[in-house]
């Protein structure tokens, strides 16, 4: 039976998060956590189009984005409002989370329909809603789990402890979409079941209908330029054999030399890119502001422009989400 997330519930999460955040001078994470460590590189585009798919193999996932979403006619946009809103969650202020939270709660409110055709376990004319928490449990599961796959896919592995470390402090994440910690695999091994469960079960699966959006968003032009055929086959190569056939994807000696090429080259460049280019721009300008510098450099916003639409994270204009010049991170706090 599912189990909707309820504002309240929502608030119940934050209250308890609130209490249990160590350092709230930073925000969730603190410089020195294993998910600020994780979650700043910007390796980790590597994998964003795997927890896309991965999640749009979730049928209600699928026809939230085929009846609601702008993706397909926007993509760069959708683009810059996912990352918009998971930066400020991983670098923003406690208050800009919570803000962010309660933002994308609201949003989902209003995502609710019917599936067109049965798919997996789901019958077909069966009803869904986006705040519906085993939904947004796999939503929450595939950011976390595409993220340590990319950032071990061009850096040192993540040792057993720092694995452990990073699930323990994404349940901040997990609770900002108001699924309580006890709700949750309580380890990385528990984790890590669940996920390799989920991906072989009947709760995902790809329609015709599925499958069209998935092509659409493999070859989406961004700026009028299609995805290079690197990514795209690195993005193959990273799902499930399951889903490379059930989405229809080539997959060949092309593809798989593609993407070797790739990883081969990005492995001996990634590690020694400055910390402008390595990083993601929200991420820099968060420690800008942490050393006591009060504007946004040219090389931040720039990089803020490609990753949120945005020069700055603190001054984005986004829906739901209240962004001040962080007051309380005076330098040496």
């Amino acid at each position: 039976m599912s189990r909707l997330v309820s504002a309240a519930d929502l608030e119940a999460c934050l209250e308890d998060l609130r209490r249990s955040i160590p350092a709230k001078q930073y925000g969730l994470y603190s410089p020195d956590s294993i998910s600020w460590k994780v979650n700043r590189e910007s390796a980790l585009f590597l994998a964003a189009g795997r927890a896309a798919l991965l999640q749009l193999a979730h049928p209600w996932v699928a026809a939230a984005i085929a009846q609601h979403s702008r993706t397909l006619n926007d993509p760069v946009g959708r683009f810059h409002q996912t990352f918009r809103i998971m930066f400020t969650m991983s670098f923003g202020s406690v208050d800009q989370a919570f803000a962010a939270a309660r933002g994308l709660h609201r949003l989902h409110e209003t995502i609710r329909g019917i599936l067109p055709d049965a798919v997996g376990r789901f019958a077909e004319r069966s009803g869904y809603q986006a705040n519906e928490a085993d939904a947004l449990c796999w939503v929450y599961a595939t950011l976390i789990d595409s993220s340590v796959l990319a950032y071990e896919l061009l850096l040192p592995q993540l040792s057993a402890s720092e694995r452990e470390q990073y699930y323990l402090e994404s349940r901040r994440t997990a609770a900002l979409f108001g699924l309580p910690t006890q709700s949750l695999p309580q380890s990385w091994a528990a984790f890590a079941h669940y996920v390799d469960s989920t991906l072989r079960s009947d709760s995902l699966g790809v329609s015709s209908a599925t499958r069209q959006i998935a092509h659409q968003l493999m070859e989406a032009r961004v700026l009028g330029v299609q995805p290079p055929v690197w990514y795209r086959a690195l993005t193959t190569e990273v799902l499930l054999p399951r889903f490379r056939e059930e989405f229809q994807f080539e997959y060949g000696e092309r593809e798989r030399r593609a993407a070797a090429r790739a990883v081969k080259w990005l492995r001996r460049i990634y590690p020694h890119l400055p910390a402008l280019l390595r990083f993601v721009g929200p991420a820099n300008e968060v420690e800008s502001y942490l050393r006591g510098r009060r504007r946004v450099g040219l090389a931040i916003a720039l990089s803020n422009r490609l990753w949120i639409g945005s020069p700055s994270l603190q001054e984005s204009a986004q829906p739901g989400i209240v962004c001040d010049p962080m007051p309380h991170r005076a330098a040496g706090s």
